[in-house]
């Protein structure tokens, strides 16, 4: 009987002890199990897609506010617009000075005046019709000629700037719209304040966030037209300062014609 008992002992004693073991190991299945669902559904551990730049703008543009945003958007729009139009403008407006000098000398020497004012007529750009009306007044004398080239080339200095005091105007309007979209996103928070009657987080966050988006526009839509606008000065510049040296060869050659 004593030896019974210690064998049933033991033989419960090993029961026990495998069903110890088959709970750990389940339990520590279902652990798993659950922690392998916790990061499939957990969203900061998962990897997130970027957003595409388009969606990130235009989520930036509602939030925002749409009335300020599109003013804002406007500027950039009629801004870029008149700088594309100058530019195209610019480039078609540059002549090699050169090349047309030495076929106004030719046209003299072989043709005299008339075949002179033939080849400007059919040369594109200010330079070419600054010749063209020195040489109209080349009949009533060089000092006539000379005047009427400087006269006609203040006049093509200011088509030459024809359209840029509207891209300064945007450049200035979008910062104000911008800091006005400041102001108005602060009054929104200060009233949301007011009707709360208490100072939440998240009222003074949706109020600044609102000032600071409308702001970043203004300032971005003003950096990109103040690098065309200062682009576009350059070139006026640089044909203004052709148009001075080929005025100054063009009444040295009538000089010499005349002789």
């Amino acid at each position: 009987m004593f030896l019974a008992v210690i064998g049933l002992m033991a033989i419960s004693a090993n029961t026990y002890a495998q069903d110890q073991v088959e709970a750990a190991a389940e339990t520590e299945n279902t652990e798993e199990v659950v922690a392998a669902a916790d990061e499939e559904v957990n969203p900061f551990t998962a990897p997130q897609e970027d957003q595409p730049l388009h969606q990130t703008l235009k989520k930036l543009f509602i939030e925002g506010g749409a009335g300020f945003m599109a003013m804002v958007l406007l500027c950039l729009i009629f801004g870029l617009a008149i700088a594309i139009e100058r530019i195209i403008t610019l480039s078609l407006s540059q002549t090699n000075t050169k090349k047309l000098l030495e076929k106004v000398e030719k046209a003299l020497n072989e043709g005299g005046v008339e075949a002179a004012k033939d080849v400007c007529r059919n040369t594109r750009g200010p330079i070419a019709s600054i010749f063209y009306q020195g040489l109209l007044s080349m009949d009533q004398g060089i000092d006539k000629a000379e005047k009427a080239i400087v006269d006609y080339g203040s006049v093509q200095m200011g088509q030459l700037m024809n359209g840029m005091s509207w891209i300064t105007l945007f450049i200035g309007i979008a910062p104000m719209l911008g800091f006005m979209g400041t102001v108005i996103g602060m009054i929104q928070a200060f009233d949301a304040i007011e009707v709360a009657g208490d100072i939440s987080p998240t009222l003074v966050a949706g109020g600044m966030k609102v000032a600071l988006i409308t702001t970043v526009g203004g300032l971005v839509v003003a950096i990109i037209l103040q690098i065309f606008y200062n682009y576009l000065v350059s070139k006026v510049d640089s044909i203004t300062i052709a148009m001075e040296d080929a005025s100054i060869s063009l009444v040295d050659l009538l000089v010499k014609y005349q002789k």
